[in-house]
């Protein structure tokens, strides 16, 4: 069968690039099992399962994909990027794999930090001798900065959720439970083309707990209620927050939430390449502290977003990674007043040469609801 060499070209050239990684950092190879690392390097979105699928990817030469004989069809398209090793449900899985691994020669591994760790235990005892470590670094290096149509696929996966966030905000909330809340909006959301990908609805005193599990509690009025949310877009994920009231506050809660705005702006402000992730942090945190509040901001101020909705680099104290031109980060200071509530407001955040630009544009000033 022949394959599209141009559809695979980009898959090629990230192969290429993670292999002067592995030169730069003197690694052997590197093993990647299904995740976004290995949606990223060569398209396929592989699922996980007890089955072991990887990616063997050496330093130097063509890498291989070890894959289960009724999977094997799936990578069809791939077989001018990948060699394939197809292995039957009689064959010990690990021992192809460390075939394969074995005509690569030497003695560092790192493994992707997404595979099992039943496979991990398995690859190591049918591989002595290997010395293991772990490929995030490897990965971030390459996966950090995005490319313009990855840039455009985040940007694009925004604005579909901002929509719907825009049509939810017209509807009342008091008298619904948060569950039903959320499954309005991330319906709202799936409408538009996106593939739901996680949600949090907190209202009243749950609305302090920046994790909530979304549950059967009964929005009132006086409450507040933070929405974190996002979907995906051809695997490139949104992840936005506001936080609205359901009818009028009082003086505390305004003057909070223009905190946090204030926050918020103060964070994208301080984006530019070249400074450090934890100063991001910084601009945002010592804002809020100031206003008396910094020790109910609970959480780092933000995180990468891409093909994961949690990834390098992570604006937090300590980072002193300086940004770069192409990273994608979320910008989302909170204050959270235990038993009372909590306001949270969430953006992605692209790093440019001129310095920070939203992606998202949903309106972040003060909304109230019935």
């Amino acid at each position: 069968m022949a394959t599209d060499t141009t559809a695979t070209a980009p898959y090629r050239e990230r192969l290429r690039r993670v292999q002067e990684e592995l030169e730069r950092r003197q690694i052997d190879q590197i093993l990647v099992g299904p995740s976004p690392d290995l949606r990223y390097l060569t398209g396929y979105d592989a699922h996980t399962s007890e089955r072991l699928s990887l990616l063997v990817l050496p330093r130097t030469g063509k890498p291989s994909y070890v894959v289960p004989t009724l999977e094997a069809p799936l990578l069809a398209n791939l077989r001018d990027l990948l060699d394939i090793q197809t292995w039957s449900e009689t064959e010990a899985p690990a021992a192809v794999v460390a075939e394969v691994a074995g005509t690569g020669g030497g003695r560092t591994v790192a493994v992707s930090d997404q595979l099992w760790s039943v496979f991990l235990l398995r690859l190591q005892e049918t591989m002595p001798g290997k010395s293991w470590c772990s490929g995030s670094e490897t990965m971030a290096a390459l996966r950090m900065r995005k490319d313009e149509r990855e840039v455009g696929l985040l940007r694009e996966a925004a604005h579909r959720t901002d929509d719907a966030w825009e049509e939810f905000v017209r509807q009342p909330l008091s008298g619904q439970t948060e569950t039903e809340a959320m499954r309005r909006l991330q319906a709202l959301t799936e409408a538009r083309g996106l593939r739901a990908a996680f949600g949090i609805c907190a209202s009243g005193p749950n609305s302090a707990s920046p994790h909530h599990h979304t549950g059967d509690r009964v929005i009132e009025q006086g409450d507040a209620v933070v929405f974190d949310w996002g979907g995906t877009l051809d695997g490139y994920h949104s992840d936005v927050t506001r936080t609205v009231h359901v009818g009028a506050p009082d003086d505390e809660f305004r003057r909070v939430y223009a905190i946090v705005l204030a926050a918020n702006q103060a964070a994208l402000d301080a984006v530019r390449p070249g400074v450090a992730c934890e100063e991001i942090d910084r601009a945002a945190r010592s804002l809020i502290a100031a206003e008396g509040y910094g020790d109910a901001f609970l959480h780092r101020v933000g995180h990468g977003l891409g093909l994961d909705v949690h990834e390098e680099p992570y604006l937090v104290s300590g980072n002193r990674l300086p940004l770069a031109p192409g990273m994608v980060v979320s910008d989302e200071p909170g204050i959270y007043l235990e038993g009372r509530f909590g306001i949270r407001i969430e953006d992605a955040v692209v790093c440019l040469d001129q310095g920070g630009e939203r992606l998202n544009e949903a309106n972040r000033e003060l909304t109230i609801v019935d």
